[in-house]
């Protein structure tokens, strides 16, 4: 082999981790191949969200005012579709990799914490993406003509990324500090409590007054009731949701990397 001008061969090993953005994708794609091969997991982003979407769109189960019930119901069950991927499912699947070892593992890489935490997050933005697809065409189905335009839809996406990353963040805390079975149980009370009074089925308005600057601060209603002002009530895109979710994301963010165990 003839050797370069330098007096080296150009086949010569260069070791080293790679570039942070290829560890990202690299890591993002198995986590996303992970999640998707998981049936229960599965269960919990698609199939409750759908059967909530057209169980109480069809029944009167549940009074949600004088409009039609598809177009409140259908912005909170993005949001819980938002809540059940980014923060239930990931929190439990996230648990159990560290009980048995994955998490360890991966701590003897480069990869680091903040590297796991975007590989998490894209991962859980493609099973949104999907989630939301299958959604809107049902609630389509059962009638909802979303009332935003391309300004409204643009808030709406900037809600959902700011409540993927908080959600994701808080669920990589909670896994990276409690025990698995824990974790486990936390997870699902949290999911179940947030379904009931963070807006999702339920207007916050019909709750006691002295509760409801409490529960206009928990992210998943800033979430629910930023994406149905705009897509149910065609109101102008507010700061309050944008400015919740926001600072959410970055105290999970900070508590995550500051907090999160590998083992």
């Amino acid at each position: 082999m003839t050797p370069t001008a330098t007096g080296t061969s150009p086949f010569t090993p260069s070791p080293g981790a790679a570039p942070l953005h290829r560890m990202v994708a690299a890591q993002a794609g198995m986590e996303l191949r992970v999640m998707l091969r998981n049936g229960e997991q599965l269960l919990l982003t698609m199939v409750i969200p759908v059967l909530l979407l057209v169980g109480f769109s069809t029944t009167g189960v549940l009074d949600l005012g004088s409009g039609p019930r598809v177009d409140f119901l259908t912005p909170g069950v993005l949001a819980l579709a938002v809540l059940s991927t980014a923060f239930t499912g990931q929190a439990i699947g996230t648990g159990f990799e560290r009980r048995y070892g994955v998490l360890k593992r991966l701590g003897a890489t480069p990869l680091s914490r903040f590297g796991l935490l975007a590989a998490k997050t894209l991962a859980v933005l493609a099973v949104q993406a999907l989630q939301f697809l299958v959604i809107g065409v049902t609630a389509v189905l059962l009638g909802w003509r979303p009332e935003a335009g391309p300004a409204g839809i643009a808030y709406c996406l900037l809600l959902v990324l700011l409540g993927t990353a908080a959600f994701s963040s808080l669920a990589l805390l909670m896994a990276g500090t409690l025990r698995a079975e824990a974790t486990l149980a936390a997870a699902n009370l949290v999911y179940v409590v947030l379904l009931g009074l963070g807006g999702v089925v339920f207007a916050t308005d019909r709750f006691p007054e002295a509760v409801q600057p409490l529960l206009q601060a928990l992210p998943v209603t800033a979430l629910a009731e930023g994406m149905r002002a705009v897509l149910a009530d065609g109101a102008a895109p507010a700061l309050a949701p944008v400015a919740v979710l926001a600072l959410w994301t970055a105290a999970g963010a900070a508590l995550a990397a500051r907090f999160f165990r590998w083992e």
